[in-house]
Order: structure tokens, then sequence, then C-alpha cells
């Protein structure tokens, strides 16, 4: 291995070959400010905040996209670098909206947390300003141009990490603004909802669209029974709302927060997870039995399930016609649960909490509405929305108490607390499909093989001599690789994981945004294992480890859904998917 040797603000440094000047800065504690840059996507080296004086150079040179050479001397800070910096931030700021208070990421900006450190007080210039109307006319994702700094993280993780290319830079100039093609709405490109942009964009120029206020509005409505059921990846990063740890689950603070808040009744969506598996399961052996539309492809993640009805509608027969669990449950509730009630099901609001942007365009989808004309979900919040709504509650979430579910919608089994993660669904459905295809007792509940997928993986698993073939994908541009062998024929796969988001749901679009000035980034590697480990924790720790073992699921089919695979399952809990085209397109 070859090392550079460089001497960075008179230390002396020796870093392998092929580190940027930031990377060796940062390994030193000379940490440069920085603004574009993600270390999870490609250099683009556009805003220069990162620029750092070199012995033998006439200009500053960006330490994101300068590789360090072999005897420089560099200087990182100084009076003059930082007024350039300084100088750069204030062009930005001029040409910005003026509404930080107002502003959503008010607190957790990158662009104002660099103002206040390089010592911007002041606006200079007050001459024309960037005018874009915001593209709210979504129902997930709310583009506003106007906060837009131009540092392309957006357009880089749609196309580097998810393969959409839904957005790119257009025009020049002042006119110069980031956009799908066209200048075309959010909901008429072909966005899947994943919510990425939202999470990598340095300053609010991407946000999900606020639901809360309808949340607020039936908790206050007398005559509502307002049912809210949370998602298994809220509970391993709500904490970080508050600072709190990474990496541990908050269940039953969450459970007691949302009684405060004023909910009738609290379920868990990880009761209906166990149900997703025990429908998939048996979908799944049915084609296998039948060498019928296989591979089998998970249909958990509303992004993913936009993205191959975007760009893969020759597969959809593979997808499975399960419901996600969250449109389960709340078609649980607004049938099995009000017939057992007695409570007319239009009386009833349901509040989904989900890690997900994309789940607020899946509550409103066609297919997911009552036979009266009303959605099953009629709102969904993200984590971010949840600690917002607590926080303005007034709510010391770190000192509530621990509280249960509400039964019977809110025991699950630990499979379904694993669906948070990448290869978390492949896994509970392996504990299931190996019991019901083999009539025998599962000994080893743990496949470490597929767990914290780091992309990609394929495997294959022996049931009683039978060879299962199997691939997860997260990350779109993973599902990419595993969808063309498919489509080639270059591998007989049995059953297919994708979820949208890089490491599964615990890295979802509405989850808690990072703070870069704490030098952890929007999809760090590291936060997302924590995240994980939290679901598997909770897995471990329970003594119900296996979907089909769930007495409130086997209670729902004596009682409602005669067996799995029924005319009543298929009628409730199984849907459909089209081919999908933007606007305007035929």
């Amino acid at each position: 291995m070859k090392y550079i040797n460089a001497k960075i603000d008179n230390i002396n440094v020796s870093v392998k070959d092929g580190c940027t000047i930031m990377e060796a800065c940062d390994s030193i504690g000379s940490k440069v400010p920085r603004l574009c840059y993600h270390p999870f996507l490609s250099t683009e080296g556009a805003c220069r905040i990162c620029s750092v004086e070199v012995e033998g150079y006439n200009n500053y040179l960006p330490a994101c996209a300068t590789q360090l050479q072999e005897g420089m001397v560099i200087r990182t800070s100084s009076p003059e670098i930082r007024l350039a910096r300084r100088d750069l931030i204030e062009l930005l700021l001029d040409n910005h909206p003026r509404n930080c208070l107002t502003c959503e990421r008010d607190g957790n900006c990158e662009l104002q947390n660099l103002s206040y450190v390089l010592g911007v007080r002041h606006r200079l210039f007050e001459g024309s300003r960037k005018q874009f109307p915001v593209d709210d006319s979504g129902v997930s994702v709310v583009r506003d141009a106007e906060k837009c700094i131009l540092c392309k993280r957006c357009v880089r993780v749609c196309s580097e990490i998810q393969g959409v290319h839904n957005l790119n830079q257009m025009f020049r100039g002042v006119g110069t603004v980031v956009a799908p093609a066209f200048i075309s709405n959010m909901d008429d490109s072909v966005c899947i909802k994943c919510g990425q942009c939202i999470n990598v964009c340095p300053t609010a120029a991407f946000t999900e669209k606020d639901n809360t206020e309808s949340v607020w509005e039936a908790l206050a409505d007398p005559n509502k029974i307002v049912i809210v059921q949370t998602a298994p990846a809220i509970r391993a990063a709500i904490g970080e709302g508050w600072d709190m740890p990474h990496g541990k689950s908050f269940t039953g603070k969450t459970v007691a927060a949302l009684r405060r808040l004023g909910f009738d009744m609290i379920f868990d969506t990880n009761f209906t997870a166990d149900l997703t598996i025990v429908e998939e399961s048996y979908e799944f052996i049915e084609r296998i039995n039948n060498n019928r539309d296989l591979p089998m492809l998970t249909s958990c993640s509303p992004g993913w399930i936009n993205f191959v009805e975007h760009f893969y509608p020759e597969l959809l027969p593979n997808v499975s016609s399960c419901k996600s669990p969250m449109q389960m449950l709340s078609t649980v509730i607004k049938t099995y649960y009000a017939d057992m009630k007695g409570i007319d099901p239009k009386n009833i609001f349901v509040v989904g909490v989900m890690p997900c942007v994309a789940k607020k365009y899946e509550a409103q989808r066609p297919e997911h509405y009552t036979e009266y004309g009303m959605p099953y979900t009629d709102a969904v919040i993200t984590t971010r929305e949840l600690i917002w709504m607590i926080k303005s509650y007034g709510i010391d979430f770190p000192n509530l108490p621990e509280e249960d579910f509400d039964n019977p919608l809110g025991v699950s089994s630990g499979a379904a607390d694993i669906f948070g993660s990448t290869g978390g669904v492949m896994e509970a459905a392996l504990r299931t499909a190996y019991e019901k295809i083999t009539g025998e007792t599962i000994e080893n509940l743990n496949f470490y093989d597929i767990r914290q997928v780091d992309g990609l993986k394929e495997a294959t698993i022996n049931i009683q001599g039978t060879a299962i073939n199997i691939a997860i994908a997260n990350g779109l541009n993973n599902a990419k690789t595993i969808l063309e062998k498919v489509k080639k024929g270059e591998k007989q796969y049995h059953l297919i994981e994708v979820m949208a988001c890089p490491g599964g749901c615990v890295a979802g679009g509405g989850q808690p945004l990072a703070h870069v000035e704490k030098s952890i980034y929007p999809l760090d590697k590291s936060i997302i294992k924590k995240r994980q480990q939290a679901l598997y924790d909770i897995d471990a720790g329970k003594q119900l480890r296996k979907s089909h073992d769930n007495p409130y699921i086997t209670e729902l089919y004596e009682n409602y859904f005669v067996r799995p695979g029924s005319h009543k399952a298929h009628e409730l809990l199984h849907t459909k998917y089209e081919p999908k085209l933007p606007r305007g397109i035929k």
C-alpha cells in the first residue's frame, strides 16, 4: 500500500494514496467546512466552501475534489481563507429567501449553520433574486427551488443511489434550477417519492408534504375515533429527535407519547407485518408449487412499487399481490376491528406514522380506497413530523414511561420488527415458509447471511433438499442489477426482496435528518447499521419470533379471513399494480 506524505497546518501527515485533501484534513482534526460534499455520493466540487491554500498554486483548491499529492504544503485556515469562504456563503444567502424562522429546516440547516460558523452577520446585496414557484402539488415531496443552492446532492442521490434520474440542473445564471424534465411537477414526473432528495438536501429545497394539520383536526373532532399505527423503523430512530443514543429502541416511549397526543387507540403496524408474511408465504409456496410468475418480488416498499411500475412494468406479474403492512392494518381496522367494536368505519380516522414519504402517496392510491369512497389510511405522517408534534405538545419524550400497544392489533412477533431493515422481510418470510414447506419446526431462526446487506446480496437457501435462490437489494440502482438478470434469464431466482431506500426503511425519506455539524451525514452507514441492530435486538428479545405463531393472527383468520389466501383475504388484503407513465404520455 502506497502512502502519501504531506504537511497540513504545519502537521506532517501520511495517508493512503488516493485520499483527497479533505480526507487527509479530517484525519488530523483539521475539518474544513463543506456544503455540496457528501461522502456517499460522487464529488461535485460546486460550492467551493472547502477551498484551501496549497503552496505553489495561485488559486485556492477545493479540498473535496483535489487528490493529495506527495510533498503538498496546505493551509486550511487563515484570515484570508475565512473571508473567502464567508464571501461565498454571503453570495448564497443574498440569493436565498429570508424566511429562516418559518422554514422547515430552521435550526438544522447546513447553510444556516455555515453562516453562523463563518461569521455572516449581514446581507450585503439587495438586487434581483431568483424567483420560482413552490411545487407543492404532489402528495409526498415538496420542491422549493428558491431555497436550492445548486449543490446537486439531490441530483446525485436520485441517479447514483436510486437510478431514477428524475432531477437535473437546467438553464443558466439566475435562472438555473434543479427540477424534473420540462420543469414538470414532481407527481407528473418519474419521481418514485422515496424522499432521498429530502434526506440529502442541505437546506429545505426538498421537504415532505405536511399532513400534521389534518391529524390535529381529527384529534380535535369529538365525532372521530382516531387510531394510529407505527411502522417498525420508527422505534429505531425517533429518539434521535432528542439526541438520544443511536441504535436504541424507543417503542414504549413512542406509545406513551401518542397517548398523550390524544389518539384513541394505538396499534402496531408490526401486527400486519406478521399478517403480510403469512399471506406472502402462502402466495410464494403456491407459486413455487405451480412454477408460476417466479421470481416473486416483495411489495412492502411503496417507493419500489412506484419504481417497478415506471421502469419495469413487464415484471409486474412477478410482484406479490399482498398489500403493504400499513395498508393491511388500515384495512383490518376499518373492516374486522370496526365490525368487532360495532363502529361505523366512516367515523374512524386512521393515521400511519411511517419512516417513508412514499407512504403518503401509497395511502392516496385509488386501489386503497374503501367501498364508500374514503381511503383506508386517512393520513400519513413521517417520523420527523411525529417528533415535531410531540415537541409541539410539550411532551418530555426522554422521560416518558414505557407503555404498551392496544390489543388485539398491537401484538407482533420479532419477525415483524425486522421488516424495517433490508433483508428483514426475506428473513421473516423464510422463517414461515420453511415451516409451511417442510412441516417441521425451524431450529435456527437467524439468517445472518442476509442481514445488514450493503446494497446487494444473493444467496441460496436449502430447504430439505430444495434450493431456493434469493436476492436482496436496497437502493434501486442495486435492484436494477438483479432485475436485469431476471429479464435476461441469467439466473433462476425464486424470491427477491427490494427496498427502495439504502439499508431499508430505517433510512427512509421520512426519518430524522442528520446533523452534519456533528459529523453525521445523511445516509451515514454506521447510523443505518445501528438502527438496523436496534430492530434485531427487539427480535432477539421476544419469545414470539415467527409470524405464523402470533395468536392474534390465528384468531383473525378464525374469526374473519378463514385461511391464508381465501377469497375474503384476497378481496381485502391483496391488490394489483398497473404500468405507469408520466401524465401526458401515452
